[in-house]
């Protein structure tokens, strides 16, 4: 038995972030920014750079060592659907040690759903 995928739905990893996380395209906006969600809580930092960008991915990324993700929230979508160019997420990501709070930016190159930026909201 497959335990379910750390994005929040209800299937398992094989069926739910994890074709994403092994390079199959996502469908939408939120596919992608939950296959990076779930990319932070399994530490796979080269899904999150693959999954960035070009104009604004960093030449390298350091995952903050102790952080646990234990949960997320979308709380806002816009555009990002299968045939738009650009969407926004909104979500919160919850961690022991706090939480993110984002609207993500993510664009549609050559049939390939990209983040590009967010803005962080301040923390409560």
């Amino acid at each position: 038995m497959s335990r379910n995928c750390p994005c929040g739905r209800s299937r398992p990893l094989d069926a739910c972030c994890g074709p994403v996380l092994d390079g199959r395209p996502a469908g939408t906006a939120e596919d992608l920014m939950r296959s990076r969600y779930t990319a932070f809580v399994l530490g796979d930092t080269a899904h999150l750079l693959a999954s960035w960008h070009p104009s604004t991915r960093p030449p390298r990324l350091r995952l903050e060592p102790g952080s646990v993700w234990t949960g997320l929230e979308i709380l806002d979508r816009a555009g990002g659907a299968m045939f738009d160019r650009e969407g926004v997420v909104e979500f919160r990501a919850h961690r022991t040690d706090g939480e993110l709070h984002e609207r993500s930016r993510f664009v549609r190159d050559e049939g390939r759903w990209f983040y590009v930026d967010g803005d962080v909201a301040p923390t409560r």
